[in-house]
């Protein structure tokens, strides 16, 4: 049996200290008072609903709301629960919006709570780690209002005086976006995060970003799942298994295409390299290229703008825009990056480093970089079916949305 929790009283809530990281003492029948890195004390209240155990609820900040006060609280939310109702909004109305949320701790709480919680496992951590280890020290017991410019930048220096510039950036940026939401919820009228431009704090790095199998599968799906246009939740579909670039795809045209061979010959002139690059599809890429030619209005564009009569493709930041509303839980994750994650996982599977090379297009050095396009080919017809297939995996992983008939018994 699990051993019951010991009632608290005032004298030991007091003599509870900050740790390295946050920690949660029970008072038993789910009130607990969670002690924060800053010192901060909140009530809060743990329970399970359908069976399924729910994100906590926060009651209010210790002293403000006293032992007795919390634990009436938590008695009148079990009720509510044991009703088969959340007790979420009686919480909320309960704490009072402008007096408990009007610190950096409490609203930065009720953020998490309210739009972090959900997200990706990674996005938590990282949300967690900016807000415990070098927000709620410096600036925890402010209230919004009272943080500045100065104060962001304060932080921001000291990250960076560890030699964690983009770290650094990380911070502004969840400091940044809690104070959007605050700003949303009218508890917050400035910014002070908008004011400090990105690239005073960190330099631009060159791109190492991979997905990995579980994020490859969440973009996807999220992607599938959102609602922007069947056409461009295809394109970005086939940008990732076809290992081509952006402009590459978007620019694509009809008549590059041979469906009865599998083939898309991109022309020189749409190269980077100024060289005719085969595309060796898969039958994933010929079944959704297929659903395109069905859908589309244009005889000549693959991805024709759907504005006017004017006969050219979308734009080049079209995908891009497009994935940025989705507000995705993968973090710093841009599109070109579904090159370099292909070719990284195709290589941990042992394929030909000069077939991945030359289905990306990329110049060989040495004696084998006289080949033409058509060497390699049954191996890059090979490592893109495999791709295709991976891709595929991951998707299916934890598919709860309609995606389309793509695989090879489709």
């Amino acid at each position: 049996m699990p051993k019951a929790a010991v009632p608290l009283n005032d004298t030991r809530i007091k003599a509870l200290k900050s740790k390295a990281k946050r920690y949660l003492v029970s008072d038993g029948g789910g009130l607990t008072l969670e002690v924060m890195t800053s010192g901060t004390k909140i009530w809060r209240y743990r329970y399970s609903l359908h069976g399924k155990q729910q994100p906590l609820v926060t009651i209010g900040d210790y002293p403000a709301i006293g032992l007795q006060d919390a634990r009436e609280r938590g008695r009148r939310y079990a009720e509510i629960v044991a009703t088969g109702v959340s007790p979420i909004a009686d919480a909320k109305k309960d704490r009072g919006a402008s007096k408990t949320l009007d610190s950096v701790c409490a609203f930065a709480d009720y953020w998490y709570q309210s739009e972090i919680a959900n997200k990706s496992e990674s996005y938590r951590k990282i949300t967690r780690r900016a807000l415990d280890k070098d927000v709620f020290p410096a600036i925890g017991n402010k209230s919004l209002s009272a943080v500045n410019p100065g104060d962001v930048l304060a932080i921001c220096d000291r990250i960076k005086a560890r030699a964690a510039p983009q770290s650094a950036l990380a911070t502004r940026n969840v400091i940044k976006r809690m104070f959007e939401y605050a700003i949303a919820r009218q508890v917050a009228t400035v910014n002070p995060a908008q004011q400090l431009v990105a690239r005073f704090i960190a330099t631009p790095q060159s791109r190492t970003r991979v997905l990995t199998p579980d994020e490859i599968g969440e973009v996807l799906r999220q992607i599938y799942s959102s609602n922007m246009s069947r056409h461009y939740k295809l394109a970005l579909h086939l940008l990732a298994i076809t290992m081509v670039r952006k402009s590459e795809l978007i620019e694509a045209e009809w008549a590059e295409f041979d469906f009865d061979a599998a083939i898309w010959r991109i022309p020189a002139e749409r190269m980077k390299k100024d060289r005719e690059h085969w595309v060796h599809l898969s039958t994933q890429a010929v079944a959704m290229l297929a659903e395109l030619k069905a859908l589309s209005h244009s005889e000549k564009y693959v991805f024709p703008m759907r504005r006017g009569n004017e006969d050219r493709p979308i734009a080049k930041s079209t995908l891009n825009q497009a994935v940025r509303a989705m507000n995705s839980d993968v973090q710093h994750f841009v599109l070109h990056d579904f090159r370099r994650t292909a070719s990284t996982h195709l290589h941990e599977m042992g394929q030909s480093s000069d077939a991945i090379e030359k289905a990306l297009a990329h110049s060989i050095k040495g004696i084998k970089g006289v080949y033409n396009r058509a060497e390699y080919t049954e191996e890059r017809r090979k490592i893109l079916q495999l791709w295709a297939d991976f891709v595929d995996a991951q998707i299916n992983e934890g598919r709860k949305v309609v995606i389309g008939k793509f695989g090879q018994a489709a």
